[in-house]
């Protein structure tokens, strides 16, 4: 029976246990050993990341073709649009690529959300907006590329679900063993 683990990942922590410039690492929160990152989150962006000692369901949860949906909560610079949101749902151009369709909502500030060290850079003359994105691809920096591509850069970024495992109630730092089938 493989190990499958729910982590609120951290803003500033590497999706790998080897710290590296200056940036703390997976490997200082008491993980069982045997288990690696099924996929990753750039430091700067932060919740759930999944851990696991199961080779292949690494392999399947990055593969393109598996077509997994990965659910993220964006605050953006300035009150985003309809127009940008429908412009998301259909893929944008970003670095020479196409990204597939997606589901893309305005969305609310969650009132479950913690403070974030450092805050998000605060101007009382340009407001922030939240989007709700669900890709069923993961390339590099994707959302963030996706919502400037549309006029509106992503200043926080949180992944709030992979395939049908939400971040829940988990606080950053925190983790959990998770019995659900993932994909």
């Amino acid at each position: 029976m493989s190990t499958v683990i729910l982590f609120n990942k951290p803003f500033g922590v590497l999706s790998q246990f080897t710290p590296e410039s200056g940036h703390a690492a997976l490997d200082t929160f008491g993980f069982p050993p045997g288990v690696y990152a099924a996929g990753r989150l750039d430091h700067d962006s932060e919740g759930a990341l999944l851990l696991t000692d199961n080779g292949k369901l690494i392999k399947k949860l990055l593969d393109p073709q598996f077509e997994h949906p990965r659910t993220y909560l964006a605050q953006v610079d300035g009150q985003i649009t309809e127009e940008a949101v429908q412009k998301l749902s259909k893929g944008v151009d970003i670095k020479g690529y196409h990204t597939k369709p997606c589901k893309a909502e305005i969305a609310e500030e969650p009132d479950w959300l913690w403070p974030r060290n450092p805050p998000v850079r605060y101007r009382a003359n340009i407001p922030t907006s939240w989007v709700r994105l669900t890709l069923i691809e993961g390339k590099n920096r994707q959302v963030r590329h996706m919502t400037a591509a549309v006029g509106f850069p992503t200043l926080r970024l949180i992944r709030v679900q992979i395939g049908n495992i939400p971040l829940g109630e988990l606080k950053p730092g925190e983790w959990k063993a998770v019995t659900d089938k993932v994909i």
